[in-house]
């Protein structure tokens, strides 16, 4: 399966997911808005999903699947099972003694994560309880990451990609049934239940696909075997390396709960650039590593470079557009997806202009799934990691000197600071090692997508001045919807026209990428 046609099917499936994702958080926004109880849940919320990014994908993403795909082209699917089970049982292990320490640290874990909410003890020991009864979930995502592992390294993204949708359907579920519900806390409590379920069902899904694909692993003794250290070794760099996004955002969420609402300004904003940031880099980055990988492994390193510099044009050709577009109407978008019931149009003001911020980064975000592959598919974790510690100093020294001038924005800000920092010092390395030269046709094709970016956010803000006031007025959400598309259609039919015109895209090339085999 192509490149362009394995990431159409990642990317797909995180379609699905995000607009099941927005349709839970227009639910949340309406029934928590950005208040105490929204606040502790997304504290809640974001606490094992954290450690899941951090331990689970960024450790597998960059360490696992390039052992793993090692084993299986080399020495055979016997092997690679054998290694797989020592890895899932010492995995198995050290989650289940992290998870027990956790549930009786909680207190101390909220105070580092969140030490603005000591002040209100209110809203410290609800978050306490949420994350307690959340945190679960992070066994079950850390099985399921290496689970998509195993799944992607054999060429197999469609389960894996598919798995977080169960997680909106349980959440929008219990949201549809929480509506009718007067008390914000039981209805904190009834969606942390939720977490942890819908990670149960997510991993029982993925090991029903592994078992499809003669994958059915069995739980071993735990050792420390020599896959298994070389895993650990690899794996400690490449949870910074692979998670310098996730750890910069705690970062800003630790200094954002000193600032009452903070939390959910940015979750919002958050979940916002997510969505091409999931669909557009993640998707690349989930195919692009085993891809790699592969190649480097077969001697192929042109080729190699060549999957880089395709991966990032077809990147950037969505991401640049869609970066401009949240720049220049951000308040359009909030406004149709969360403005109502607790969510205020004060929350929508102070939501867009993070979103604005983090929007300036999506690139250099998106860029560091592209050049991250092309180190840890030589098993090189450790250069990523001492970029991402740099990324990170600047992250957390830009945050604490903005916050008492821009409070929640300042923290976007230094954000998009370090993301572009760390992809800045990737790219440099990469091509000074030889692994990675732009070449002529991605070079004129980056020129023309930036000069039709740049000309479509023109064509947008003036589209926005004639536009907004007829959402603002409209009483009617359907109204709002079909005047939020009209403007994103014009956007879209300005930056691919002028693509076109310029013949920097064609539409066959997308067609004949995806029939490619």
């Amino acid at each position: 399966m192509s490149l362009m046609r394995s990431a159409a099917v990642v990317g797909g499936m995180t379609i699905i997911s995000r607009i099941l994702g927005f349709i839970r958080d227009v639910l949340i926004a309406s029934v928590l808005g950005t208040g105490l109880v929204a606040d502790a849940f997304f504290v809640a919320f974001r606490f094992p999903n954290l450690f899941r990014r951090l331990f689970a994908e960024g450790a597998f993403n960059s360490a696992f699947i390039p052992l793993f795909a090692k084993r299986l082209e080399g020495e055979g699917e016997q092997q690679a099972r054998r290694f797989g089970e020592e890895v899932l049982s010492v995995l198995t292990f050290t989650l289940i003694v992290f998870t027990v320490i956790a549930e009786i640290f909680m207190p101390l874990l909220v105070y580092v994560l969140a030490p603005g909410f000591v002040d209100n003890p209110e809203k410290f020991d609800l978050a306490v309880m949420l994350t307690r009864i959340a945190f679960p979930y992070l066994l079950f995502m850390s099985l399921v990451a290496f689970l998509s592992g195993v799944l992607n390294s054999l060429g197999r993204f469609a389960a894996a990609a598919a798995a977080p949708i169960l997680l909106n359907i349980v959440l929008i579920s219990l949201l549809a049934f929480a509506a009718f519900a007067s008390e914000k806390q039981a209805v904190g409590y009834l969606l942390v239940w939720g977490v942890s379920l819908a990670g149960f069902l997510q991993f029982l899904m993925l090991v029903i696909a592994a078992r499809r694909s003669g994958m059915a692993f069995k739980l071993r003794r735990p050792r420390l075997t020599p896959g298994v250290r070389r895993l650990i070794a690899l794996g400690i760099p490449g949870v910074i390396a692979g998670g310098i996004t996730q750890i910069n955002i705690m970062i800003g969420t630790i200094i954002a709960s000193l600032q009452d609402g903070a939390v959910s300004f940015l979750y919002y904003a958050d979940r916002i650039y997510q969505l091409p940031l999931g669909v557009i880099g993640i998707a690349i980055g989930v195919v692009l590593l085993p891809e790699i990988a592969r190649q480097v492994r077969s001697g192929k390193d042109t080729e190699a470079e060549a999957s880089q510099n395709r991966a990032m044009e077809f990147s950037m050709l969505l991401t640049l557009p869609a970066a401009v577009a949240l720049v220049v109407i951000p308040e359009p978008i909030l406004m149709v997806l969360f403005e109502r019931g607790a969510f205020s149009s004060e929350a929508t003001v102070a939501t867009a202009s993070a979103l604005m911020a983090f929007a300036f980064g999506l690139p250099a975000f998106v860029l560091n799934k592209i050049f991250s592959p092309g180190f840890f598919a030589r098993e090189d974790t450790k250069t990523p990691m001492h970029f991402a510690g740099m990324a990170m100093a600047v992250n957390v020294a830009a945050s604490l000197a903005l916050f008492p001038y821009f409070q929640h924005v300042g923290i976007a800000i230094a954000t998009s600071l370090a993301g572009w920092i760390n992809v800045v010092l990737l790219g440099i390395t990469l091509y000074r090692r030889g692994h990675f030269k732009i070449d002529h046709r991605l070079k004129s094709r980056l020129a023309i997508y930036t000069l039709s970016a740049v000309s479509m956010g023109a064509a947008l803000w003036g589209l926005d001045q004639f536009i907004s006031p007829f959402i603002i007025e409209s009483g009617a959400l359907y109204e709002k919807i079909l005047l939020l598309f009209a403007l994103i259609v014009a956007g879209m039919v300005v930056f691919f026209g002028l693509c076109n015109i310029t013949g920097a895209f064609k539409f066959r090339e997308i067609r004949s990428s995806l029939r490619r085999s």
